[in-house]
């Protein structure tokens, strides 16, 4: 696994090894970035089950403006850590070792993007998506990947379904939250 372009091009990103860790292949990273590439520079990104961070440390090497990265696991914070100082993103990042609803409840922070690659099979996509939409700015972007077999709903709140990509096994259902239009 490694960092795909920016300034940590090729830098390699260490895992966590078991069943419960399932990192998001090079193909399914580009198109991911591919999607949103315009969004990324001066964002505040949330990498919401974060497990390596991957997904967040390649926002940062592609100019975005901070990162939090939300993982229970105690191995996925550490991993992530270690990932942010080998790549030397760490000043740009902050780390929280907590339940990603729970955080999602609790923060006063605001987002541009949300990157969601939860455990399969847990509805947790279900149950986070109505949490972030508090959390998101307007404009913003949140990117779900998830297995193909499974649909999330086309809205929650102020999130609407933008599309849905097929890579293999794999989907990625992409939302928007618009900025309001000002009455007159």
């Amino acid at each position: 696994m490694r960092v795909i372009t920016g300034k940590a091009r090729g830098m390699k990103l260490a895992t966590l090894e078991g069943t419960d860790v399932r990192p998001t292949t090079d193909m399914v990273k580009e198109a991911i970035f591919s999607i949103i590439q315009f969004d990324v520079p001066g964002a505040n990104v949330l990498d919401l089950f974060a497990g390596s961070g991957q997904l967040g440390i390649e926002a940062l090497s592609r100019d975005a403006a901070s990162c939090t990265f939300v993982d229970k696991s105690k191995d996925s914070a550490a991993v992530v850590k270690e990932n942010l100082s080998h790549c030397k993103l760490a000043g740009l990042a902050s780390v929280e070792n907590t339940d990603s609803l729970n955080y999602l409840k609790l923060t006063p922070k605001r987002f541009d993007i949300a990157l969601l690659d939860p455990p399969y099979k847990q509805g947790l996509i279900d149950k986070a998506m109505p949490l972030l939409s508090r959390v998101m700015n307007e404009p913003s972007v949140v990117v779900c990947e998830h297995e193909r077999e499974y649909l999330p709903a086309e809205e929650y709140g102020e999130l609407k379904l933008r599309k849905r990509y097929r890579y293999g096994k794999i989907m990625l259902s992409v939302y928007e939250k618009t900025a309001r239009q000002m009455e007159e």
